[in-house]
């Protein structure tokens, strides 16, 4: 067919389903099974008996349905309708027929225009949901696709309490074959009264008092311009003495602070021992009865039997624990 100008390659043309006639004037239309709605009956062209029909004398449109001037029978036959597009629109494109350059840039909205999912080769992530809270994005095994997956790690916290008045701070059954190291933070604890801090193992979750500790360690102190440096040991004790001078009060809000370090716990061939690094203030520094900020490390052992332990504890040489944060981290 010829065409005066520019032939036209596209347009939305729809040829709706066929039509079983019947003693009624009205009949629904459908696009593949689904009401379709042409603009105008002059949109539309319908054949009747191998005739066309002329549009708004012959039939008219109702909504999605077609009423014909008369009544049609059983055997009367509805050829094709036929459904040009909208009048004075564009219409809907044929499918296959937008290209890239027929979008105008920066108007796509990814929020709400776009579903499925977005491969990786074109800037997505290739998933179709994302992860649970906390997992993080990353490569698979064989590095061919991305997947959400829960972040390991070798430090990892195992428990955390805070003391008040307490007597005692202990931790127990948190040991196991998981990690061979545990390290416990020790930050802001002061006491009721002033005396120095002191731990014990823990076996079967009651503290071991045996006469079996054994510890070495340094002591540096400076107050009011005046500093030394001193060793402090002891052997066969009943406990830890952690700090070899007593924490200020919980008034002076200037408290302790430690690492403490345990290894393999779980060992049953071996001697139980911990490194502590830590730092604190006190009223007697060096028998001056001044207050002196303090640093000490210290290595401890318990030497009463391999066997294995179940916990540690922490107290007051005299009074309790006014306040202070404890953490246990286990490290693979």
């Amino acid at each position: 067919m010829a065409y005066i100008g520019k032939q036209p390659i596209v347009g939305n043309f729809v040829k709706l389903d066929a039509i079983t006639t019947s003693a009624t004037a009205t009949y629904n239309l459908l696009n593949g099974g689904i009401a379709y709605f042409p603009q105008t009956a002059n949109n539309c062209i319908v054949s009747l008996n191998g005739v066309i029909q002329s549009p708004t004398s012959a039939y008219t449109i109702s909504g999605s349905t077609i009423v014909f001037s008369d009544a049609l029978t059983s055997s009367d036959t509805i050829d094709f309708i036929l459904v040009l597009g909208d009048v004075l629109a564009i219409g809907t494109p044929s499918d296959g027929t937008v290209t890239n350059a027929k979008i105008a840039a920066s108007t796509i909205d990814l929020t709400t225009k776009v579903t499925g999912t977005l491969p990786v080769a074109n800037g997505g992530t290739g998933l179709a949901a994302i992860g649970t809270s906390l997992q993080v994005l990353r490569t698979n095994t064989g590095a061919t696709a991305l997947e959400f997956a829960t972040v390991s790690s070798d430090y990892v916290l195992l428990a955390s309490t805070d003391a008040s008045s307490s007597s005692s701070v202990s931790f127990d059954g948190y040991f196991s074959s998981t990690y061979k190291v545990y390290q416990l933070i020790i930050s802001d604890l002061l006491p009721v009264s002033s005396s120095s801090l002191k731990c014990r193992f823990r076996r079967s979750n009651a503290d071991v008092t045996a006469s079996n500790y054994t510890k070495a360690g340094y002591q540096s102190w400076v107050h009011s311009g005046t500093n030394a440096i001193s060793n402090n040991t002891f052997y066969n004790y009943d406990k830890i003495d952690l700090t070899q001078n007593s924490i200020r009060v919980a008034s002076s809000a200037q408290g302790y602070f430690g690492f403490i370090t345990i290894f393999n716990p779980l060992n049953t061939s071996s001697y139980k021992r911990i490194l502590c690094s830590q730092s604190y203030s006190s009223d007697d520094a060096g028998g001056t009865g001044g207050t002196g900020f303090f640093n000490e490390g210290i290595s401890a052992t318990l030497q009463d039997s391999t066997s294995a332990l179940s916990g540690i504890s922490f107290f007051m040489g005299t009074g309790n624990i006014s306040s202070g944060n404890f953490k246990l981290y286990g490290i693979k």
